[in-house]
């Protein structure tokens, strides 16, 4: 595993790397202070399974270095991390294309659920601010589906049981169930199959 880290504090940058080597030993880390340089080892090296962010970089700021990551490496993962726990910031974050948003505060235990959530293809969201982020999807793109909502039919629609569907994202089954369920309602369908079809219809692929 592969990880570039991107945060100007070198500090900050020295305990994550601790925390990720107890994540995974043998995981190939590589610190740089700002975006650009961020940008620049991306763009040379194409074996990064993740990109960790800081929001407050000085000079180019992290939400404009994701939306270059998101345009120009879609296949790469990145994680917001910040010591914002604005939901403000964890909307526009998730908006440019984030597959997770980790305060600075988080525990290390917490820190590495939540990036093996992530490597595995889930998004991470702090459990106090997930109910602050879902809002329902703009009209013409899903009805009344919340963000969370559309994660679950995204899942639904790759063939994920309920029971996987809840380990990816981190809630309890009876949970993915309920969204499930409100999802049919909201789509008008009666099973998996049509609300897949009716996913592509809206346009609410990845």
């Amino acid at each position: 595993m592969k990880i570039l880290i991107c945060d100007d504090h070198a500090l900050f940058r020295e305990g994550l790397e601790l925390v990720l080597k107890q994540l995974d030993p043998a995981a190939e880390l590589v610190s740089v202070g700002d975006a650009p340089a961020a940008l620049a080892r991306v763009a040379e090296d194409d074996g990064f399974d993740l990109v960790l962010l800081d929001l407050g970089l000085r000079g180019m700021s992290g939400l404009e270095a994701l939306a270059v990551l998101r345009r120009e490496h879609p296949e790469v993962p990145v994680v917001v991390l910040s010591a914002s726990e604005s939901p403000a910031d964890v909307r526009t974050a998730l908006a440019r294309g984030a597959s997770g948003f980790i305060p600075k505060s988080t525990r290390g235990s917490v820190l590495r659920g939540a990036l093996e959530l992530v490597l595995a293809g889930g998004v991470y969201l702090p459990p106090l601010l997930v109910d602050a982020v879902e809002r329902p999807v703009p009209p013409g793109a899903g009805g009344r589906l919340t963000e969370r909502q559309v994660e679950v039919l995204r899942l639904l629609a790759r063939g994920l049981t309920n029971r996987e569907i809840a380990d990816v994202l981190r809630i309890s089954e009876e949970t993915a169930k309920s969204h499930v369920k409100q999802i049919y309602s909201a789509l008008d369908v009666s099973n998996r199959t049509e609300a897949a079809m009716r996913m592509r219809e809206l346009g609410l692929e990845e």
